[in-house]
């Protein structure tokens, strides 16, 4: 046996090590977040477990319920939202919950309330269940000033008030990705193990991508702005080489490579979807977050995303996110087609 080798494989920095050392930061806490992550990263094991044996299981028919969004509930989605629904409330440290899954807000019982508010969409992409397409988990936190006298407003917060935020995504591997307002940190499901392993410490987005990333399915119903960036993309004018395109259609695979190898994930809005298509609490303003946490940005086509205040839990959003250079490109492009149009 090569014990040097078997000494340093039990020096393995843990999702729960690596939550401990940032809260040993800040001498005021009191462990809150490091115990709400924890249930989280109990509920991200779960739906990975399930997602793995989600045909054997006969976990991929339709639930036959259709969710807020109109769309057909999967089994897996069902379970996966009272999975951390459970966990969430169980974790004594949640006051409020947004789901994807739930029309209303879910207000915890009095009793168990602890002074977070936690978005999440449980499965996103789950309509790629079938054909093995990676989907995931995304999470967002906000901490509110009083568990006890709740409202709506508590959630109702711009993306930049957030102290948390993160995805897991179930593919080939579990990744947990996730940021703490201090970078953003990669960690992979050791299944010998049960515990997620830092494998991608501090990950910074390349400044300017060589990707794009969009559905071009939409491109007869796009605005000025971002048909013109497309064709940019396909055919440079400086010369240099035309941009590849990678569409997953599954936002958590899409921008987990975005953050990785740099380029821009976009899904604006269009003629279809005027106010544009992805849910702004639960998955612009998570992976907004992180992309900025990480170097990069994000732009809805008029501001700064993690600036906007949203008006109802379910609010849609456009975002253009990625790499810094290339979401200046287009906001440029926006600036250009506003003055002409003005």
């Amino acid at each position: 046996m090569d014990h040097a080798a078997e000494a340093h494989r039990t020096d393995l920095m843990t999702i729960t090590r690596h939550v401990l050392n940032e809260q040993s930061k800040h001498p005021e806490a009191r462990g809150a977040v490091t115990i709400l992550l924890n249930h989280i990263v109990l509920g991200c094991k779960f739906v990975c477990s399930a997602v793995s044996k989600a045909g054997l299981a006969k976990l991929i028919g339709l639930a036959g319920e259709t969710n807020v969004q109109g769309e057909e509930q999967k089994k897996l989605d069902v379970l996966s939202n009272e999975v951390f629904v459970k966990a969430l409330i169980s974790s004594g440290q949640t006051s409020i919950l947004i789901s994807e899954e739930d029309e209303d807000a879910t207000f915890v019982d009095p009793s168990k309330r602890g002074r977070y508010v936690v978005v999440f969409d449980p499965l996103d992409g789950s309509s790629n269940i079938d054909c093995g397409v990676s989907i995931g988990t995304i999470f967002g936190i906000y901490m509110v000033e009083h568990k006890n006298d709740l409202s709506l407003e508590d959630v109702l917060q711009p993306g930049e008030n957030m102290v948390a935020a993160g995805y897991c995504m179930y593919g080939s591997s579990c990744t947990l990705v996730l940021s703490t307002g201090n970078g953003v940190n990669g960690f992979t499901l050791d299944p010998s193990l049960g515990e997620f392993i830092l494998t991608h410490p501090n990950i910074k987005i390349p400044k300017k991508g060589k990707i794009y990333s969009i559905n071009e399915g939409n491109a007869k119903n796009w605005d000025k702005a971002t048909a013109k960036y497309v064709e940019n993309c396909k055919f440079p004018k400086d010369g240099s080489s035309p941009k590849s395109l990678r569409y997953i259609g599954s936002m958590v695979a899409d921008v987990h490579r975005t953050l990785l190898y740099g380029g821009i994930f976009m899904y604006p809005a269009d003629k279809k979807s005027p106010n544009g298509k992805l849910r702004l609490l639960y998955e612009v303003f998570p992976m907004s977050y992180m992309m900025e946490q990480a170097g990069g940005q994000a732009f809805t086509g008029k501001q700064r995303a993690l600036e906007l205040v949203p008006n109802s839990i379910h609010e849609r959003s456009p975002v253009f996110l990625g790499s810094y250079d290339d979401v200046e490109e287009i906001k440029k492009i926006y600036a250009a087609v506003e003055e002409e149009s003005t």
